[in-house]
C-alpha cells in the first residue's frame, strides 16, 4: 500500500472512531435523561404522598435496580433527589465532554466549526448582575 491510502485509511479509522465515541455519548445522555424524568415523577409522587399521610407514616416502596425497598417517606424522597443530582452532574459532564469531540470531528471532516455550538448559559450570579 502507498503511504497516501496508509494515511487515508489511518484518518478514516480515527474518523469513525470518534463518530462512533459522539454518538454512545448522546445515547448515553438521553438514557440518563430519560431515567432522571422517571425519577422526576416519582419524586412529584413521593411529595404529594408525603403531604397527605401524618408526620412519620408515609413509607413507599422504591426500586434500586432490580429490587424493592419499603422506606420512610422522607428518606425515599432524599434518596432520589441524590440521585437526581448526581444525573444532573453526569449530564452535565457528558455534554461537556461531547462538544470537543464533535468540534474535533467537524475538524477531522473538514467542515466549518458550528457557530453557537459552544455557548453555556448564564449562571444564576450572572443573571442576577444582568438584571440590575
Amino acid at each position: 500500500m502507498s503511504r497516501d491510502t496508509q494515511f487515508i485509511l489511518r484518518h478514516l479509522g480515527e474518523l469513525e472512531q470518534l463518530a462512533e465515541e459522539v454518538l454512545a455519548d448522546k445515547e448515553q445522555i438521553v438514557d440518563l435523561d430519560r431515567t432522571r424524568n422517571g425519577n422526576r415523577e416519582g419524586l412529584r409522587s413521593l411529595i404529594r404522598q408525603n403531604r397527605q399521610s401524618k408526620p412519620g407514616q408515609s413509607k413507599s416502596w422504591v426500586c434500586f435496580g432490580d429490587m424493592f425497598i419499603k422506606l420512610p417517606g422522607p428518606t425515599a424522597q432524599a434518596m432520589i433527589e441524590q440521585d437526581q443530582e448526581k444525573l444532573t452532574e453526569e449530564i452535565d459532564r457528558l455534554h461537556k465532554e461531547l462538544k470537543p469531540k464533535v468540534a474535533k470531528l467537524r475538524d477531522m471532516e473538514g467542515q466549518k466549526e458550528a457557530k453557537g455550538f459552544d455557548l453555556t448559559a448564564l449562571s444564576s450570579d450572572e443573571m442576577k448582575a444582568v438584571g440590575r
